[in-house]
């Protein structure tokens, strides 16, 4: 199979006129599958073995190293990725008749959230310095 250089990739793929922008590619597909699963219904949600508020620090915390890895901001990713689980809690508790909004919910994507962007951060200090 031949190989398709960027260049070409760039005529056969107008979305990709602009290669810069593929960085984001993950982070808005995370963002919008969580969101997708957040306001699912629950009784079309598979059950999952693990601990719901674990299951929301884990999730979150991919969200968050999605956007570090596009834009390495970390307030900015902080709270934002922190405003949109609370809205995502609003959303479920006024706009789902399976779920509820929670308090606690929120504290463990926060937390998921702000671990994950310390360690990026900790990860790219340690990484410029060994160079």
């Amino acid at each position: 199979m031949p190989e398709i250089c960027v260049t070409e990739l760039k005529y056969i793929c107008p979305i990709v006129r602009n290669i810069s922008y593929m960085k984001y590619l993950p982070a808005v597909c995370i963002t919008v599958g969580i969101a997708i699963m957040s306001l699912t219904e629950s009784s079309y949600m598979p059950s999952v073995s693990l601990n719901d508020k674990l299951m929301h620090a884990i999730l979150y915390a991919c969200l968050a190293a999605s956007w570090w890895l596009a834009i390495k901001r970390p307030v900015w990713i902080i709270v934002g990725v922190t405003l949109y689980g609370a809205l995502l809690e609003l959303l479920q508790h006024y706009c789902t008749l399976t779920r509820s909004g929670e308090w606690l919910d929120l504290l463990a994507d926060f937390v998921g959230t702000t671990i994950t962007i310390i360690l990026a951060i900790l990860w790219q200090r340690l990484s410029t310095t060994s160079r």
